[in-house]
């Protein structure tokens, strides 16, 4: 950054690339159940906003802090923009939703399943799919946000996932 400050237009050119990644990570991190396409956006508005905003960073300090602090104010503004909603993909949790195959009983029955979550994630997952209410519904009878009930139901999800299914990666 250094040099890029110094005119260096190579040199910031590789700083551009070279912390593209760690951005990403930083946005994932910060972020972790955001799609693809928005972290994308995360990180295309923090490589603008250090652009515009180079001249703002200290010389005498670390640049990775700075650049730290960036890349959360822009995650940050992502779910402000949002409304602080937090949508979960179907495809990471479509194997949970499948129907066993040849249309007979699973040989894990539901509340077997269901009892294997603490009493949160179970009333959870049990009102938004055995009662059929939305995340709205039931953060309200919870007391949670909705974005915070979708994201507990991502969670409650993967555990049962996991438990049941193994581990995915």
């Amino acid at each position: 950054m250094r040099l890029a400050l110094g005119g260096d237009q190579l040199a910031y050119q590789k700083l551009l690339s070279a912390i593209a990644p760690h951005v990403r990570g930083v946005a994932r991190r910060v972020l972790p159940y955001t799609s693809d396409t928005d972290i994308e956006d995360i990180v295309q508005e923090t490589l603008l906003a250090v652009h515009l905003k180079r001249a703002t960073w200290d010389r005498s300090l670390a640049f990775l802090p700075w650049l730290n602090a960036v890349a959360r104010h822009k995650a940050i503004d992502a779910v402000r923009r949002k409304g602080g909603r937090t949508d979960v993909e179907i495809d990471d949790v479509i194997d949970l939703l499948a129907a066993p195959e040849g249309g007979g009983t699973s040989s894990l029955d539901t509340e077997t399943v269901l009892a294997s979550l603490d009493l949160r994630d179970r009333a959870i997952v049990e009102q938004i799919y055995l009662q059929e209410n939305n995340a709205a519904e039931v953060g309200a009878r919870l007391g949670m946000s909705e974005g915070a009930v979708r994201v507990a139901l991502h969670r409650a999800l993967k555990v049962l996932s996991t438990k049941f299914n193994g581990p995915t990666s």
